[in-house]
């Protein structure tokens, strides 16, 4: 017997405020038409003032919990995927742990900008096959509208806010890539590309949150290829290929990334879970919020072979292969 970290519930939430394309069209020169176009994008979510990223992590931890049938009690840890943390410190996984009344157990966070939750959901895999923990409690959850800088136009029309929560417990499976759970991963980065996507500030350099800056067409070129090799290579860890996956659930940056990429796989878009028209680009929440809407939306089943993969400053990279 092997053991494996299956995946138990999924949850999500989104503020409440919506942002629809043409909201921009009043301070900056630019058309829904334009944003469409270049990035798939049609409206997007931000945080009400006051409301943290915390705030949006638990309540997605909860939905999650609701999903599964659990409750904190049942949680060995919280390990949270952000960039954008209610404080410098301490860790947004510990503040969720507290709003739930968990007084045992861990909390730490992860941070790999957009490749965050794929570095946490790999995080996870290891600790529940090291025995570590038996079940943990994965989040991304984010409020880049706090880092956007309003007067650029390329970058402030594309990310929005939210959380999205995966459990996952420790079951035992035969060992073979027909178990359910996480079957494999890859991990990737190069800081040689950090100036493609970078925050123009921190703790130690400027004692400020900081814009992002992004440098689109590179990045976008880097993207596509990067995308594709880790998910392949992920893949071929446990003898398969692009045709035996059921979804791809992606993460959702730009649709004419994420059409790329799958075109590169040879998969067609009826087996990728696209939700980047309704949250924008949302970093390290966009893979959980996406495959929370595919179960939500009955399209995600037990049994599905899932790839994700996402890519983010630093440039980080990396792809996950599970059976729901």
């Amino acid at each position: 017997m092997t053991r494996r970290a299956v995946i138990e519930g999924a949850g999500h939430y989104l503020p409440d405020r919506i942002v629809p394309n043409s909201e921009f069209e009043k301070t900056l020169d630019t058309t829904d038409e334009w944003i469409r176009t270049r990035s798939g994008i049609e409206r997007r979510r931000f945080a009400a003032e006051g409301q943290t990223t915390s705030d949006l992590a638990l309540r997605a931890a909860r939905a999650a919990l609701e999903q599964a049938g659990l409750v904190p009690e049942d949680i060995d840890g919280v390990i949270v995927a952000t960039s954008t943390p209610d404080l410098t410190f301490p860790s947004v996984a510990t503040m969720v742990q507290k709003d739930l009344g968990m007084t045992h157990g861990f909390g730490f966070d992860v941070q790999a900008v957009c490749a965050g939750f794929i570095y946490a959901l790999t995080t996870a895999n290891a600790l529940i096959l090291t025995g570590q923990a038996n079940r943990l409690l994965v989040i991304g959850a984010e409020t880049f509208s706090r880092i956007m800088d309003w007067t650029d136009r390329s970058t402030c029309v594309l990310f929005g806010d939210g959380a999205g929560a995966l459990i996952l417990g420790a079951q035992d499976g035969e060992g073979s890539n027909a178990d359910r759970g996480i079957l494999s991963s890859d991990l990737n980065s190069d800081g040689r590309y950090r100036d493609m996507l970078y925050v123009d500030g921190g703790v130690s350099s400027t004692g400020t949150a900081g814009k992002l800056r992004m440098q689109g067409n590179p990045l976008f070129r880097q993207a596509v290829e990067k995308l594709t090799s880790t998910a392949e290579t992920a893949l071929a860890k446990i003898g398969l290929s692009g045709p035996d996956v059921d979804w791809i659930v992606p993460h959702q940056a730009n649709i004419r990334i994420i059409q790329g990429t799958a075109k590169k796989m040879g998969l067609p878009m009826d087996r990728v879970i696209v939700t980047v028209q309704d949250h924008g680009n949302t970093s390290a929440a966009s893979i959980p919020l996406a495959m929370s809407v595919g179960v939500a939306e009955g399209r995600i089943k037990p049994g599905d072979l899932v790839l994700s993969e996402a890519i983010g400053g630093g440039l980080a990279w990396g792809a996950v292969v599970m059976r729901w």
